[in-house]
């Protein structure tokens, strides 16, 4: 019995254009998709109306000032605030009901605010916890994932067998960026990056940023720092007591004087 492409020369072609037609629906679909999301504090309503995107390979940042809500934005993606109304989407799916652990699970990795390492362990054991999520796994990727991370920060090779808590605070954050790639996620979440660094140490996490970059790391950066969030991003949303005011490309962003004076208070 002949096979469909061997019957119809033709079908084997449909079939493969049908494929790359599907993979290339896919590539155009957001990974994370805030739709509507309100949330509230007590009675007071902190997020209105957030719509953003974020699609594969993409590097986007949310800026705004203190109090515009970028925070909360990272929580609600997160699961550690729950929306009143609207949803949240990660690779197809409504995350906006799941624990923490559930999104996290899915692929979601962050780099929390302020680093947040596990003080009182050693270096080498903070980042076997990015990987516990691999934990049921039989295999050597583990040790493959740290090789991997420790040929992208050397600086903290030497520094495994030292508590976390003792580290500098751009060791740390150093730290904490490989503890989330250890996870091999789909998408990592930064919230303020460069927060608490010397100038010189905020150059050298966004060097690492660019990095990772390159190797077509999905990431979502909310950052104050405007300047260099953008240098890294594709595009970049405005945050201002709650709504986003700009969604736009990171170079026009960053052209824009009018913009950055107005929204993010830079000259």
């Amino acid at each position: 019995m002949l096979s469909e492409s061997e019957a119809d020369p033709g079908t084997g072609q449909m079939q493969q254009s049908a494929t790359a037609a599907a993979t290339e629906t896919d590539a155009a679909q957001p990974l994370l998709k805030l739709e509507d999301v309100v949330t509230y504090y007590g009675s007071i309503r902190i997020l209105k109306e957030v719509n953003l995107e974020v699609y594969p390979g993409e590097v986007v940042s949310l800026l705004g000032g203190n109090a515009s809500g970028k925070t909360t934005t990272m929580k609600t993606i997160l699961g550690l605030v729950k929306p009143v109304s609207g949803a949240v989407w990660f690779g197809g799916k409504r995350i906006d009901g799941l624990s923490t652990g559930e999104v996290i699970a899915m692929g979601l990795a962050p780099v929390p605010e302020a680093r947040r390492l596990f003080p009182t362990m050693t270096v080498r054991e903070n980042l076997l916890m990015g990987a516990y999520v691999h934990r049921r796994e039989k295999s050597n990727r583990t040790q493959e994932d740290m090789d991997r991370v420790l040929e992208l920060f050397p600086a903290i090779r030497e520094r495994l067998g030292q508590i976390g808590g003792t580290l500098s605070g751009g060791e740390q954050q150093m730290v904490a960026v490989a503890r989330a790639l250890m996870a091999r996620p789909k998408m990592i979440l930064m919230d303020e990056p460069s927060m608490g660094l010397a100038p010189a140490l905020v150059e050298k996490v966004y060097e690492i940023i660019a990095e990772i970059e390159a190797t077509g790391t999905t990431m979502f950066i909310v950052e104050q720092n405007a300047t260099m969030a953008l240098s890294v991003a594709d595009r970049g949303y405005v945050l201002q007591n709650g709504r986003i005011v700009i969604s736009d490309t990171a170079e026009n962003i960053l052209k824009s004087e009018n913009i950055r004076k107005a929204y993010l208070g830079e000259v």
